[in-house]
């Protein structure tokens, strides 16, 4: 079990890595109007995607195997519950900023380099929230 929440752990820090740098990704080619730097920015943001992705879908597979070893327990713990609604919401967030490669590719943004700013820190909030109630379990 500790081999399954070591590469639980690593796997969710290199999606969180890639969640945390894509935004700041957008928020660069929100701001450039040069084309060669715009075109280079939506190459390194659907490669980051790609890349990030399976580290997603690991997380959460063994996320699944590892409260699979004590289920009852999981089942009735409140702390538990609001850990999956906020990984249900980052699973959200990475399919948008999918959504927002596919923008950027199309070259059909509309939405000024502020607005990824703040969409850029909506991670780190779940990031806190989550290891707080991983390790406190109010």
């Amino acid at each position: 079990m500790l081999w399954i929440k070591a590469f639980h752990i690593i796997f969710m820090v290199c999606w969180f890595a890639g969640i945390f740098y894509l935004p700041r990704l957008f928020v660069n080619h929100a701001a450039s109007s040069e084309p060669a730097v715009t075109a280079q920015l939506a190459l390194m943001e659907a490669k980051l995607y790609r890349f990030i992705t399976p580290f997603m879908w690991l997380t959460l597979a063994l996320g699944v195997w590892l409260a699979s070893y004590n289920w009852p327990y999981y089942r009735g713990a409140g702390w538990f519950h609001i850990k999956l609604a906020l990984v249900a919401l980052l699973v959200g967030y990475h399919f948008y900023c999918g959504h927002c490669v596919k923008v950027f590719q199309a070259q059909d943004n509309r939405r000024g380099h502020v607005y990824y700013r703040v969409l850029n820190e909506l991670p780190v909030l779940v990031l806190f929230a989550v290891v707080i109630l991983v390790v406190v379990k109010p």
